[in-house]
């Protein structure tokens, strides 16, 4: 299996090229549905140790349905097969450039999701346009054991999260352990109350805001994702997903631009246009390298040939 992996804000994708066993034809929601259903361990074994790394998210190039597209992309963790992944697609970019596979200016890439655009700056400068976001749930406040009450907004960027304005934890890096149990503590709470999206969607992404130090900065960020571990970049479905929020307090107008840093302090620079059904059009730019090419092999022989993890 020929991969090549590269960093969105500290937060690695690997890219694979080919070697993975063929999902057939049809949309890419039923695609993405074959993979999380019929080849998890295999999904798994490409991101799990000895051959990944934690936060590591796989994307694995298709066929697209849409002619106009560069790419199909199916975007996983450990835990999940994702709707859509925001830095996983600016490091996408990235490596496609890298390929030779596209030049610079906007480029369209189908994802279970929909179809986002990528309009590639430089090398490694990315913005991408994701699909159409909203806020469904505002102040909603669940009881968190170990925690206490903790308040927050339900909404869509391409995922379900509850983003929590202010922290129950100060966002700063030496606080990483313990923001990670109170965020996986308030998503336990959220499930066990059925608390997400408008069809009984659960959540499966957790964020909680705090200030920056920077003036500059609109706020930090500390990301949960659904394998447990911390996003490294500010998320881009998350920062689509608070984009949804902002808009629907009037806190931020279309066409304005903030900045968003992740709690490592890697940055995104955010902005939304209206979306046709009421929400938001979230427009992300951020920064990817790519790090390595490889062959990863599995052989049958190997006790540890579908990864090391729960």
């Amino acid at each position: 299996m020929h991969v090549i992996d590269s960093h969105t804000g500290g937060e690695p994708t690997r890219v694979i090229l080919d070697g993975f066993p063929d999902l057939g034809e049809g949309p890419l929601s039923l695609r993405a549905t074959r993979l999380a259903t019929d080849f998890r361990d295999t999904y798994r074994a490409v991101v799990l140790e000895p051959r990944g790394q934690v936060a590591m998210v796989g994307a694995l190039l298709v066929p697209p349905t849409d002619p106009s597209c560069v790419t199909g992309v199916i975007y996983f963790d450990v835990e999940a097969v994702l709707g859509m992944c925001g830095h996983g697609t600016i490091g996408l970019a990235a490596t496609l450039y890298h390929m030779g596979r596209i030049g610079l200016g906007s480029h369209r890439i189908e994802t279970p999701a929909g179809i986002v655009t990528v309009e590639l700056h430089d090398a490694n400068t990315v913005t991408v346009t994701n699909i159409e976001s909203r806020r469904v749930s505002h102040a909603v406040t669940v009881e968190v054991p170990g925690v206490g009450p903790v308040t927050g907004d339900v909404a869509y960027g391409g995922n379900w999260f509850f983003l929590v304005d202010a922290s129950p934890v100060a966002v700063a890096p030496g606080n990483i352990r313990a923001l990670t149990d109170a965020a996986v503590a308030t998503r336990e709470a959220l499930h066990a109350q059925k608390i997400g999206g408008e069809a009984g969607e659960p959540v499966d992404h957790v964020i909680f805001y705090g200030p920056s130090d920077d003036p500059l900065v609109h706020s930090r960020n500390f990301v949960l994702c659904p394998d447990d571990a911390y996003d490294r970049s500010p998320c881009g479905t998350g920062s689509s997903a608070r984009l949804a929020c902002l808009a629907a307090e009037g806190r931020l107008g279309s066409g304005e631009e903030i900045v968003q840093h992740s709690v490592i302090g890697s940055a995104y620079r955010l902005s939304w246009m209206p979306g046709a059904r009421g929400g938001v059009i979230p427009r992300i730019t951020g920064q990817a390298f790519v790090m390595a090419t490889a062959e990863l092999i599995f052989d049958e022989a190997d006790p540890f040939r579908h990864g090391i993890g729960p």
